[in-house]
């Protein structure tokens, strides 16, 4: 699709320790290190806030302020934006991410997809890093997984 980005991938874990490890370790591994989420508030319900600060290894801090979980599925789904505040108003949007979670085996198929509304931030998230970025944080979210099954 047209201003679209996507990991796709199998992450060796079972889906209900990916499935945890993005709603309740999602500070462990959500931005590649050596960067590390500073800040996060995140209510895991359809309406509820998303919001993570990042902070580098010399102390520089992202805080795009919070955006919007759009849809919960248990186990499967996760659709937020940066669109919209918490409180429904509408801001200068760069994204939807849509994660999909569907068993693979005996581990999990991690499909991270990023729509954008322009060709432009499309772009400027590629040239952002997205693949490096968002496989690097992948391979993080994989090993938290690996740890919970292991538990």
């Amino acid at each position: 699709m047209p201003n679209e980005l996507m990991i796709d991938r199998v992450i060796a874990a079972p889906r209900d320790a990916v499935w945890r490890a993005w709603t309740e370790h999602l500070d462990e591994w959500f931005c590649p290190a050596p960067w590390r989420v500073a800040e996060s508030e995140v209510e895991w319900r359809a309406g509820g806030i998303f919001r993570t600060v990042m902070e580098g290894p010399a102390g520089e801090r992202v805080d795009e302020g919070a955006g919007v979980i759009l849809e919960i599925v248990p186990g499967e789904r996760i659709v937020f934006t940066d669109a919209l505040t918490p409180d429904w108003r509408p801001r200068g949007p760069f994204m939807v991410a849509t994660i999909e979670l569907a068993d693979a085996g005996e581990g999990t198929r991690y499909t991270a997809t990023c729509r954008h509304w322009t060709e432009e931030a499309c772009a400027q998230h590629e040239a952002m890093g997205f693949h490096a970025g968002w496989g690097a944080a992948a391979d993080q979210l994989e090993r938290v997984a690996q740890r919970i099954a292991a538990q």
